[in-house]
């Protein structure tokens, strides 16, 4: 049975819409930027911002409860629950500690009959938090168990197929993959049968 390792934020939701929607545009109503403009992540450039603005807001709308009460996304749900019992899944995510509880209970709320584990490389640690993992793929390393990684980030991506995973790339604005979730849940259905 293969493990799949899934990215949160932007795979199994849609967070920096989200965000980007009803937190970023309603405080900046001179942005001409688009969702699909966000070319880069993070996009403080995009936006023309320093990043600590980009980071601050960030973090705050993930604190709010529309945050913590997103949808997950309607098709990646439905495959898990016509197909999640056909692999073992693990939830990664790289954000700060801070707010790994409310994500951690909601993959746990949305996703938990099937994610078994969740995994947070925290980001913009307070001093003297140990550092065991600075990046994806070397927290993959260290758990050892992933088959398939899928994930929106070119650079999480990367370190995955450094380690010898497969890798699926949820096409977004900030990357190059053509890879929508119907055809990137499709591959992964066929992954199933081939291993």
């Amino acid at each position: 049975m293969l493990t799949v390792v899934w990215d949160v934020d932007d795979v199994l939701n849609d967070l920096m819409y989200q965000w980007f929607v009803y937190a970023w545009l309603p405080e900046h109503s001179n942005c001409r930027t688009t969702y699909a403009g966000l070319t880069c992540n993070p996009p403080h450039d995009v936006l023309g911002v320093e990043r600590s603005e980009y980071l601050s807001s960030m973090d705050n709308f993930r604190r709010t409860e529309r945050a913590c009460k997103m949808a997950p996304n309607s098709e990646v749900l439905a495959w898990f629950r016509e197909q999640g019992h056909g692999f073992r899944h693990v939830a990664l995510t790289a954000r700060p500690l801070e707010t790994a509880p409310d994500v951690a209970h909601w993959v746990m709320l949305h996703f938990g009959a099937w994610i078994r584990c969740f995994g947070v490389v925290p980001t913009r640690m307070d001093e003297g938090v140990p550092v065991y993992d600075r990046n994806k793929g070397e927290y993959l390393s260290w758990l050892g168990r992933g088959d398939v990684l899928v994930d929106d980030s070119t650079d999480n991506i990367v370190q995955a197929e450094s380690l010898g995973m497969k890798t699926l790339q949820a096409a977004q604005p900030w990357n190059n993959s053509k890879l929508t979730i119907s055809a990137l849940l499709r591959q992964l259905s066929q992954m199933a049968g081939e291993s």
